[in-house]
């Protein structure tokens, strides 16, 4: 999908740390606890393709529902990275 859609934006929803420590180069960090009151700030257009991931799959389902439900429409949940083979 990544490959597919050069524009679309990778959200990271870990922690800092986490971010810092490994993530997916060209990720933008919203930890899942900042999305309800960052989202409109960090992510302007709410029709982007926007791909969200965490760590094994639980915050990123969580933060791509609070997006949806703030009328983003192209939220795709790509569950954890913990087993990231790129």
């Amino acid at each position: 999908m990544l490959d597919a859609n050069p524009n679309a934006i990778l959200l990271d929803v870990r922690t800092e740390a986490e971010y810092q420590q490994k993530h997916i180069p060209g990720a933008i960090l919203l930890p899942d606890y900042e999305v309800k009151s960052r989202a409109a700030d960090v992510l302007p257009d709410k029709g982007a393709l926007i791909l969200v991931y965490c760590h094994s799959g639980g915050r990123s389902a969580g933060a791509a529902k609070a997006l949806v439900g703030m009328g983003y429409t192209g939220v795709y949940d790509m569950g954890g990275i913990v087993n990231w083979p790129y």
